[in-house]
């Protein structure tokens, strides 16, 4: 019997020429891509979609939140794109956006873990976990940060403190060119790595200078298209040299200088005397140590502080940036904050958060900034929970939800001149006004958990470096308000000059 099987084996395989093998393969493998990805019933419009990439390539990489809007004029506030294998929505327009993220937000709580992140993060920290992990973390997060000073004075000094910093390190560039971008990186990121690490780094600290560039370096390279293949091919691209490598052992490195530092508090760590955040998380999995499902670990621990540090620095570091670079392009603008400050606080008094009520065209200003730069254009990703109706269309459990924050911050219906440096736009009578269609900080459950950090942050930085200088462009260069894409929109690099204010 078993020769017999073995004869036809061997026949079977004479018959069949290695070709036609090859071609049934990928036969079979575009009908199962077809049957994966049919659309259910009553699911959002979109493009046409390629086997296996999807709607990869009719993006881009330069500018794809900026070729998104073609489609949006063309499928309505609620359209369909598979990005690779990941299924997902773009919800566009203020309405839907907080019908979904507001009004319906427990079932927009997710978030999507690519194969990228879920081999960097594990499903850990406060960023990338989901469910019953990531509302422990987030709470005691919120409340470590409160303990820490968030929304005190003393926090605000410490900012304050920074600033000076900051003002001196550009001081010493004596009006001559230079790239702002580490000086400002460096002073956001020592806010947080006070509260973190319960220290400050030194402006010249060279370990510290090689982190940032680090964290800035994987910022930028998880948008390039080997990182993106990656989400669709992890199988081939782990095995492949690439930029998406690069993203992997910076995360890496970064993870191992967070360790190091969480060694360093164990050694002298004192329960009844907590200096930072590291101390306060020790104290919580001495707490927990006999609950074996417990989800505060070490491992979670570095990618809470992790997160913590990269949402603490990239973000408001790089409006700053652009902040910087706005005032540079629109000088008339910027002798306009310049004249409010002079007029309010002068060149001495340290700005305050109690001054911004003050300083309405400097806050609008700050605003303006914000929307322009439009640094999370897409918002960070959601993930439907659980199978959803929105607009009538039909949201499976798994879906990837994108926000258009790009079309919201330039649509014109809400503002007088979208594509325009406009701080008119957050002024009314003189006076500042908040606006319902501005969402940088996003809405829901998921908002912003630094958005108070931030706010202070960006206005007393801002203000003190508008009290001590003048940004210009450097003779013969010409700034743009071109940007870098990267998990995050920053300027791409630019000098400045500084020259001091008499």
């Amino acid at each position: 019997m078993l020769l017999a099987m073995g004869f036809l084996q061997a026949a079977l395989w004479a018959v069949l020429h290695p070709q036609t093998l090859l071609l049934g393969a990928v036969t079979f493998l575009f009908f199962a891509d077809f049957l994966k990805s049919r659309r259910p019933k009553n699911y959002p419009p979109g493009p046409w979609r390629l086997p296996f990439v999807g709607n990869f390539f009719l993006l881009g990489f330069e500018q794809s939140h900026l070729t998104l809007q073609r489609f949006v004029k063309k499928y309505g506030n609620i359209l369909s794109l598979d990005l690779g294998n990941i299924s997902s929505v773009v919800i566009t327009g203020l309405p839907l956006i907080r019908e979904a993220l507001t009004n319906m937000g427990q079932n927009f709580v997710n978030r999507p873990v690519s194969p990228m992140r879920e081999r960097i993060f594990k499903g850990n920290g406060l960023i990338m976990s989901n469910g019953q992990v990531w509302k422990e973390q987030r709470r005691f997060a919120l409340a470590a940060l409160r303990n820490f000073g968030l929304g005190r004075k003393s926090l605000e000094e410490r900012i304050q403190e920074e600033a000076h910093h900051l003002v001196e390190a550009v001081k010493e560039e004596n009006g001559q060119p230079f790239d702002p971008h580490f000086k400002i990186n460096n002073a956001v990121s020592n806010i947080i790595c006070s509260i973190t690490f319960g220290k400050r780094f030194e402006y010249q600290d060279g370990e510290f200078q090689e982190l940032l560039r680090l964290l800035d370096e994987a910022t930028y390279m998880e948008a390039s298209v080997a990182s993106q293949l990656y989400t669709i091919f992890p199988w081939i691209m782990k095995f492949l040299p690439g930029s998406h490598q690069t993203v992997f052992r910076n995360w890496e490195k970064l993870r191992l200088f967070v360790a190091h530092i969480i060694e360093k508090h164990k050694r002298d760590w004192n329960p009844d005397e907590t200096r930072d955040f590291i101390d306060t998380y020790l104290k919580e999995i001495a707490k927990n140590a006999s609950n074996a499902a417990s989800s505060f670990h070490e491992e979670n621990l570095i990618w809470c502080t992790l997160d913590l540090f990269f949402a603490g620095t990239e973000t408001t570091s790089t409006t700053l940036r652009w902040g910087l670079l706005y005032m540079a392009l629109y000088p008339d603008i910027q002798e306009k904050v310049h004249a409010e400050i002079d007029r309010v606080i002068g060149q001495e008094q340290l700005p305050s958060v109690a001054a911004r009520e003050s300083l309405p065209y400097t806050n609008a200003v700050i605003h303006e900034v914000q929307r322009m730069g439009n640094i999370v254009p897409l918002n960070v990703p959601r993930e439907v929970a659980a199978d959803t109706t929105l607009a009538g269309y039909h949201l499976p459990k798994g879906t990837m939800v994108l926000t258009n924050l790009t079309a919201l911050h330039r649509d014109p219906a809400e503002w007088a001149t979208p594509d325009t440096f406009n701080p008119e736009h957050f002024l009314e009578n003189g006076q500042f006004k908040k606006r319902e269609a501005f969402l940088p900080f996003s809405i829901g459950k998921r908002v912003c958990l630094g958005e108070q950090l931030a706010r202070t942050e960006l206005f007393i930085f801002f203000t003190c470096l508008m009290q001590k200088f003048t940004f210009r462009p450097p003779d013969n260069e010409k700034l743009s308000p071109k940007f870098r894409m990267g998990v995050t929109l920053s300027p791409v690099k630019h000098r400045l000059c500084a020259v001091p204010r008499g």
